[in-house]
């Protein structure tokens, strides 16, 4: 999230007037009460998918540490009252209230206010309920929709904060990104209605939706290109989403206006000119493009966002999947020399790529999508909570760096929001279909059920304790079925795959699929071992600093908690630690090349290991497992002269 600096003037179109005539009579797409109508009017994707995911309901997670992180984060958006969300929408509404104001980004002068309690925690409880059935989210995420609704106005608008921080917007003046905002909470009341079946947060999300037309009506495609310069959300991404609900034009001519030609132009023709850039502003944009070519087809659209994923996914990533630093992108395309800060990277950026690689995928059914998703899902992801579900905003990569939370009710950052979204959805991903087959594409204790083919299946595994997943296979009667195992690009020799025991003469290239075709019945069960091998990853730009993975797992030194305070893990401060840790000099060691990692030898414990470094001995273990110490990633190599760069 980024705090607004820069000032712009420009002058109102005189079309105002127009809109200002549009205000006396409310645009309602239909009569949001009759279930059919909505049937009727919803717009149907265009056939651009290969791949369907499973809906979250179809989906369990089993005992694993996705199941147990996932359970964390419920209990937090548990302890979180309605009366304390609802609040500041009720006293912008001129309504009583006399619950304690929450802190941070939701505190009554900050002019993010509502973007957490009225956007991210509805779309967290819907997750909670279509993912976990959390009927306790659900009771309370309906009830602040309803609360919402009484403080919306008959325009359409509805935030915590006044209607004129649109006037300091039109005007050039500084504020800070309202339409960030109102993107959340319409997104949040989408999630409500689609996730949850509340049909008043539809209406809610489609009064939003005429307010905006009406407000974008009033300024001229000029004047818009200034305002989209002002962080914006995914303005045009829920607004495409309300468009595909309901079939009104209006909302996709509306969000098509959310359409930045200076990101979008040199992304059509496979340009990378985002350095300089603010990097998760971009992201939930592109998200919108890939919206727009699903609903229209038009290939531009796909050429943007495919572009964007791979040229932030392989040049403007670290090894943990992440990306940016201090939130920008300060560097060129395959140059991360001197970006390894304290504040890299943002975890909304993590989440934001995530959710863009599973469209991605969706379009081109590539298994190689999912080696950049587990990566990022173990490495950027899964480590960002702690024990009692608070959440990181940056994940620090500066050697010597430590994790630092929120507090339970005086943060609520843009990342704050994000992770309670993304614990509340790790069941999403695991499966996807394609008429009659299965592509399992991450090896999480899961139980899948596709009744249309009277299936069940439940997965196994220990992953990545141990490197092997079981399938259980339960059907209402044989039937043939493709099933599809992800090989991943990071397996040593020796996998392998067993039917009911019998080891089978097939296997496929790691990066790829292996296909099994047969006549599935009840009580088969298919075995895959997936070795998991040492393998280095440079720094884009910096070879001398080395990454290391087991398997997908980027493994972190322990550099102990000596002088660490509480105040430098914990805090409602902005965004970050203070004061902040000590930088410290990446741990250094001796590499005969590049894929020499003999320095580096298993310790007792499963995923443990020992690094023989220039300065001793140090204790290494998964990233994503690190808490209350400091750490380093990347690793400072002394190599022969002619492997050094």
């Amino acid at each position: 999230m980024q705090g607004v600096d820069r000032r712009r003037r420009f002058l109102k179109a005189s079309a105002s007037t127009l809109a200002g005539a549009l205000l006396a009579t409310p645009l309602r797409a239909f009569d949001t009460a009759d279930p059919a109508a909505i049937a009727t009017a919803a717009v149907r994707d265009k056939p651009v998918n290969r791949m369907q995911a499973f809906a979250l309901d179809r989906v369990t997670l089993l005992d694993s540490d996705f199941r147990r992180a996932a359970a964390i984060n419920l209990d937090y958006l548990h302890s979180l009252p309605v009366d304390r969300l609802a609040r500041a929408f009720l006293v912008q509404a001129g309504k009583p209230s006399n619950a304690i104001p929450l802190g941070g980004w939701e505190k009554p002068d900050c002019e993010l206010r509502g973007h957490f309690s009225g956007g991210h925690y509805l779309s967290a409880a819907a997750l909670a309920w279509a993912a976990q059935g959390d009927a306790v989210l659900k009771a309370r995420g309906d009830e602040l929709v309803g609360i919402l609704a009484s403080c919306q106005r008959s325009n359409g608008y509805l935030s915590a904060f006044p209607e004129n921080f649109f006037d300091r917007l039109s005007r050039g003046e500084k504020v800070w990104a309202p339409f960030y905002t109102i993107h959340k909470i319409q997104a949040g009341m989408l999630d409500m209605y689609r996730l949850a079946g509340n049909r008043q947060a539809l209406d809610i999300a489609t009064g939003i939706g005429n307010w905006t037309v009406r407000w974008l009506n009033g300024f001229s495609d000029t004047e818009i290109a200034h305002i989209l310069k002002t962080e914006y959300g995914g303005m045009n991404e829920s607004m495409y989403d309300l468009y595909a609900i309901t079939g009104n034009g209006r909302y996709l001519d509306a969000a098509h206006r959310f359409d930045q030609a200076s990101l979008f132009e040199p992304l059509a023709a496979h340009r990378d000119e985002l350095k300089g850039l603010h990097s998760n502003t971009q992201i939930p944009k592109i998200l919108g493009a890939a919206r727009r070519y699903e609903l229209t087809g038009e290939p531009r659209y796909r050429r943007i966002a495919e572009y964007f994923w791979e040229t932030v996914t392989q040049n403007r990533c670290y090894a943990t999947g992440g990306s940016s630093n201090d939130e920008f992108w300060k560097t060129g395309p395959g140059d991360l020399k001197g970006q390894l800060g304290l504040y890299a990277a943002e975890c909304c950026v993590a989440y934001n790529l995530l959710k863009l690689t599973r469209h991605i995928y969706a379009w081109n059914g590539d298994p190689r999508a999912f080696d950049y998703y587990e990566r990022t899902l173990y490495n950027a992801r899964l480590g960002t909570q702690d024990a009692q579900g608070m959440k990181l905003y940056y994940y620090s990569l500066q050697p010597g760096g430590a994790k630092f939370y929120n507090s339970p009710t005086d943060s609520f950052w843009c990342c704050t929001g994000s992770g309670a979204e993304e614990f509340a959805r790790f069941n999403d991903a695991i499966y996807a279909h394609d008429d009659d087959e299965l592509h399992v594409n991450l090896y999480i204790a899961s139980e899948l059920r596709w009744p249309e083919h009277g299936l069940r299946v439940i997965q196994r595994t220990e992953f990545p304790k141990e490197p092997s997943s079981a399938f259980e296979f339960t059907l209402d009667q044989p039937r043939e079925l493709t099933v599809n195992l992800r090989i991943p690009s990071w397996i040593a020799p020796g996998a392998s795959v067993a039917l009911n025991g019998a080891p089978l003469d097939v296997f496929a290239s790691p990066g790829s699929y292996l296909t099994l075709k047969r006549r599935w019945q009840t009580g088969d069960r298919l075995t895959i071992t997936l070795p998991m091998r040492l393998h280095a990853m440079p720094l884009p730009g910096d070879d001398s600093l080395q990454a290391v993975l087991y398997g997908p797992l980027v493994l972190a030194a322990r550099l102990g908690g000596k002088g660490l305070t509480h105040d430098q893990q914990y805090g409602k401060y902005d965004a970050g630690p203070s004061p902040e840790p000590k930088a410290q000099a990446a741990p250094r060691i001796a590499m005969d090349g590049p894929d020499r990692l003999d320095w580096l030898t298993p310790a007792d414990e499963p995923l443990t290991f020992r690094a023989n470094t220039r300065d001793g001995t140090l204790s290494v273990i998964p990233l994503h497992q690190i808490q209350g110490e400091r750490y380093a990633v990347y690793w400072q190599a002394d190599m022969p002269a002619d492997g050094a760069s």
